[in-house]
């Protein structure tokens, strides 16, 4: 609510708080009713309801009366048509924060659904945000909705089981879904639902269950994480291998972390003429100062420290270790 509705709502109210305070005591102490009686008469006075004098009125309480009654026909108009400005204009702002959403989502190509913002939710938001990943959030908490519309934030409020909703979040056009839903039951039909509008879509689902594992993969997710389960294997190793545990935790994958940071790049980044390169070639130790770490290749197959003489074939990615410094040459001279 903007001050200046705040500021004429609080001089409505307080106006007519007044006029009723001024009702009850003139009845009270000039007619000389009683107080409940003096309330019953300010009561059907100001709502013009109409009522019988309990006794024969002298002039001046006649004259009281008029003023008022006149005076609450203008005060209760007053407020009235505040109420009414505030409500009118809510609803029309809400309107074109609706509009506005609605156009945006229709325009995205190739983003990220988001399915329930809990706490798993929030992480992976998150990070879309660091990274400046295109997103929409379903969610059927209105609560939490009516958060998004104050961040400006794309959302689609409703249920993400339904396939309306699905598609009204452009499930058909984006490149991937996460699920995060708390229910096991309820990532397992969406992903089912999802992956029938979208063959090529990239699901991620929560599962809380490890029997739920093997369901959502089957439904055709193709990454499943269980949080309960990374939490007690992370706090396991702390006891078995703290130093090294330590140390992978201060790897950060978004850029900010003070010492150490790892990227990926994919080959049309490094190779823009489609020409193929091996790694020695490439020489990004002297050019940047990062490390390759890693290589992924079009298969899917995982390569621990490469062979210089690897050859960085099409649709592959290289995984890099550097500190803040160094990635933020690796972006520049790649444009990453």
């Amino acid at each position: 609510m903007s001050k200046v509705f705040q500021s004429k709502i609080i001089i409505a109210l307080a106006i007519l708080v007044l006029i009723f305070l001024l009702g009850i005591l003139g009845f009270r102490f000039l007619f000389e009713y009683e107080w409940v009686d003096a309330i019953y008469m300010t009561v059907i006075t100001i709502t013009t309801v109409g009522f019988g004098e309990l006794h024969p009125l002298t002039d001046i309480e006649k004259l009281f009366i008029s003023f008022f009654i006149l005076s609450s026909i203008f005060i209760v108009g007053y407020a009235i048509s505040v109420i009414t400005e505030y409500i009118l204009s809510k609803n029309n702002i809400g309107n074109l924060k609706q509009k506005r959403v609605e156009k945006k989502i229709e325009s995205l190509q190739n983003h990220v659904v988001v399915c329930g913002y809990g706490r798993n939710g929030k992480q992976a938001v998150q990070k879309l945000i660091d990274y400046r990943k295109p997103f929409i959030i379903v969610e059927k908490d209105e609560e939490v909705v009516e958060r998004f519309e104050d961040e400006d934030t794309l959302f689609v409020f409703g249920d993400a089981s339904e396939d309306e909703v699905l598609l009204h979040a452009g499930i058909d056009r984006a490149s991937t879904l996460i699920c995060a839903l708390p229910s096991d039951a309820d990532n397992l039909f969406i992903v089912l639902s999802a992956r029938q509008i979208n063959k090529n879509l990239k699901i991620i689902s929560r599962a809380t269950e490890e029997t739920s594992y093997k369901k959502l993969k089957l439904a055709g997710a193709d990454n499943v994480i269980m949080p309960d389960k990374i939490g007690g294997d992370h706090m396991a190793s702390l006891v078995v291998v703290p130093d090294l545990v330590e140390f992978l935790d201060n790897l950060s994958v978004s850029g900010d972390h003070d010492s150490m940071n790892v990227e990926q790049v994919s080959f049309e980044n490094i190779c823009s003429d489609g020409k193929e390169l091996a790694i020695v070639d490439l020489d990004l130790r002297k050019k940047t100062g990062c490390s390759i770490i890693g290589y992924k290749s079009p298969n899917g197959e995982y390569i621990v420290n490469p062979e210089p003489s690897l050859v960085i074939k099409k649709d592959s990615k290289l995984i890099l270790l550097g500190r803040p410094n160094q990635i933020e040459s690796l972006k520049q001279l790649y444009n990453v």
